[in-house]
């Protein structure tokens, strides 16, 4: 195992990254008694329930199932975790341990940070896109029908423990959408991994367990940089959301789970890069490049046409970063180079939006 640290005081933890799978020696330190709660979903839990629970003898483990899918990343299905932790009686000591992707961990960890007012979780992500970036950082919640991710809490786990091994049973859809978030921070903030990139997507692709390795590990090590500096998102850390105002609108849009969130987010980065390059902030030459790595990718990069400029800019004004009416998108000043800004211009925005 390898490990990483966020740091962020006394709340800090670790990333272990490995591929040689979890045990109790790992996960005991961060469990503090003897009750135990699973909270997984239909596709992941027959896969590695059972093995998890066997590593845990010492533990009196027991599971929540959720349905399969970001439609199912709703209040309604949260009060589903809220009720069986009540039947089970769990009290303030009990560890909620989040098994499986992005839905699983963000409504895991909400339920851990509102349950009795908050108690432990652990991240224990099974898809390439929860390993490099939804399961670090404390971000938590679920959707709403007028907008992505806008009731939840931040909240950081106990731990985050990334078994490469269950890559091996995720679809290859899925694992293109967890390339779109690496691709993210090479864009961001990473000028040289991007570079990487470049060279090793075919890898990445094919599932070489060392280039796989490699993009987890830098990726979360930049992750873990920008929250440590920025926790509550009050000014680096929305540089990690570069393509996600336009992606959040093509998932609320076409409705959740229509669009993966990494599919989502790849046409938001090219539509950032191209607003970008529009701006003469970015170079035509960084422009293709970033459309090229996308598509080696095999990600979209062109919006849905049924999404219309209004139908877009209705939904992003409502985006998290809308801040006293102004909305702010993260663009690109170059390769590596994020920027915040609401200083661009509205009609090449409008220009973007249109554009298929």
């Amino acid at each position: 195992m390898e490990t990483l640290n966020v740091a962020l005081g006394e709340r800090s933890y670790p990333i272990f990254i490995g591929s040689e799978g979890v045990d109790q020696a790992l996960l005991a330190p961060y469990i503090r008694a003897r009750q135990v709660v699973v909270v997984s979903n239909t596709t992941v839990a027959p896969l590695y329930f059972e093995r998890l629970k066997d590593v845990l003898p010492a533990y009196d483990v027991s599971s929540i199932i959720l349905p399969d899918g970001e439609q199912h990343k709703t209040l309604e299905v949260m009060d589903q975790i809220y009720t069986a932790l009540l039947h089970q009686r769990c009290n303030r000591q009990v560890t909620l341990i989040a098994l499986g992707g992005g839905v699983v961990g963000d409504m895991c960890g909400f339920a851990a940070a509102t349950y009795q007012r908050g108690v432990d979780f652990i991240q224990l992500p099974t898809t390439l896109l929860a390993q490099v970036d939804s399961s670090v950082g404390g971000k938590t919640g679920v959707n709403h029908a007028l907008g992505k991710n806008m009731i939840g809490a931040f909240y950081q786990p106990q731990c985050v423990v990334i078994d490469t091994s269950t890559l091996s049973t995720l679809a290859d859809n899925q694992l293109r959408a967890g390339l779109a978030e690496v691709i993210k921070y090479g864009l961001m903030q990473d000028a040289d991994f991007f570079v990487w990139l470049e060279q090793n997507m075919a890898a990445l692709l094919n599932r070489d367990e060392a280039a796989l390795m490699y993009a987890i590990h830098r990726s979360c090590a930049c992750k873990a940089r920008v929250v440590a500096a920025d926790e509550k998102e009050a000014g680096q850390r929305a540089l990690l959301n570069l393509g996600h105002t336009f992606g959040h609108a093509i998932e609320t849009a076409m409705g959740y789970g229509a669009w993966l969130h990494g599919e989502a987010v790849a046409v938001g980065m090219c539509m950032a890069a191209n607003l970008s390059r529009q701006q003469g902030w970015l170079t035509e030459r960084a422009y293709q490049r970033t459309v090229a790595l996308i598509e080696a990718a095999q990600l979209p990069t062109q919006a849905p046409r049924e999404m219309t400029v209004e139908r877009f800019l209705e939904l992003m004004s409502v985006d998290k970063k809308v801040m006293d009416g102004q909305l702010r998108l993260v663009l690109l000043k170059a390769l590596g180079q994020g920027v915040v800004s609401h200083d661009f211009s509205m009609d090449l925005l409008k220009e973007t939006l249109a554009a298929r």
